[in-house]
């Protein structure tokens, strides 16, 4: 089913097909996960769950302490059975009395599918309260299909969420005088149709022509002239900030563009500018998202050790301070951020910006 399925929607319902004779459940929930921050994106698919339930889900996870969180399963590997794990003394977790009870469900059973040490998504499964619990049989075979399923989910995830795609190459374009393009690749036309497309009406255009035009043809961004304009300042010796500029294109998508001017031997004052256009890795986002709350450099130090799930002791050592010192670093994010815990915390920086995506693809089977 792996091998054949040729959408994430038909993976999807051919594993939940086969996983209800496999391992007999009453509701389930599938979906793709980010390996970078280990938050739930596309594809997805809810069966037997109250739609309404699911912004209890999502701070369950977040903002209490529980058995197989999502995040410690994406970070540890593992499957978790809620009965085994606690002994049958199922009330002890806030996700079984206030996400599972409600609907009639008495047990659950879930593992992070990773692939070459990398979490790419998660199933639950759930049991109505009068079935029989989830028992070591049936977390082997979650665990043993685990592999094969998360290699089949990431390069669905890597395309139904392009702010994690990466391109196949970079794009590569020289502008001449007055910001003409001399010479591009393939890739670089491709982005630049991502960021500033023809409009509707104007096929058959020449998309470079349009771009060297582009006032009432092309909307192209203000951003992407100062960045050539500061390339062309650096190599005259008036700037020395990067030429280094992120967009985000028409789908939502992160991208980095480098300028650079180019001289040839001889030429004192170089007329063209090498751009490159590519999408951003997680570090490259990470920046923008937290520069809002005006956090310090060592506060985003921090911010990093949280998200990657270390310890207080293990920040501390890999920072080269005391466990005190990001403690009182932790309670200023609090502040800043206005959170009171670190699921919290990392929910607010990137959770948010992922939910209302995630909305968008889910598929709802009642």
């Amino acid at each position: 089913m792996c091998a054949s399925a040729s959408t994430a929607d038909a993976l999807l319902e051919a594993l939940s097909a086969e996983m209800h004779r496999w391992v007999p459940h009453d509701g389930s929930l599938w979906f793709g996960m980010d390996p970078v921050t280990m938050l739930a994106t596309a594809p997805s698919r809810v069966e037997g769950l109250e739609g309404g339930l699911c912004e209890t889900f999502w701070h369950l996870e977040f903002h209490e302490q529980d058995t197989g969180l999502l995040s410690d399963l994406a970070r540890d590997g593992g499957v978790s059975a809620l009965r085994l794990d606690l002994d049958e003394r199922v009330s002890r977790s806030p996700r079984y009395r206030e996400f599972m009870k409600p609907q009639g469900y008495g047990d659950e059973l879930r593992a992070a599918l990773r692939t070459d040490g990398s979490p790419w998504g998660v199933v639950s499964l759930y049991r109505e309260g009068g079935h029989r619990p989830f028992d070591r049989d049936d977390v082997a075979a979650i665990d043993s299909i685990r592999p094969v399923v998360a290699r089949a989910l990431r390069s669905h995830v890597r395309e139904l969420s392009p702010w994690l795609a990466q391109p196949d190459a970079p794009g590569l374009l020289v502008l001449g005088q007055s910001n003409r393009i001399v010479s591009a690749n393939a890739e670089a036309e491709a982005w630049l149709q991502e960021i500033c497309p023809i409009p509707s009406g104007a096929d058959g255009l020449d998309y470079f022509d349009a771009f060297a035009a582009s006032e009432g043809v092309l909307d192209v961004p203000t951003p992407i002239y100062a960045l050539v304009a500061r390339a062309r300042a650096i190599a005259d010796g008036r700037e020395r900030a990067p030429a280094r500029l992120r967009v985000r294109d028409r789908r939502g998508r992160w991208l980095v563009l480098h300028a650079s001017a180019l001289a040839g031997p001889g030429t004192s004052a170089p007329d063209q500018v090498a751009l490159v256009i590519e999408a951003a890795k997680s570090a490259e986002i990470a920046p923008i998202i937290i520069e809002a709350y005006s956090l310090t450099p060592r506060e985003r130090d921090v911010v990093a050790g949280i998200a990657r799930g270390g310890s207080t002791a293990e920040i501390a050592a890999e920072l080269f301070v005391s466990p005190h010192t990001v403690r009182d670093h932790v309670k200023t994010l609090f502040e800043k951020v206005g959170v009171s815990s670190r699921g919290e915390l990392v929910a607010r920086l990137f959770g948010e910006h992922y939910l209302d995506r995630f909305k968008a693809t889910m598929v709802h089977v009642d």
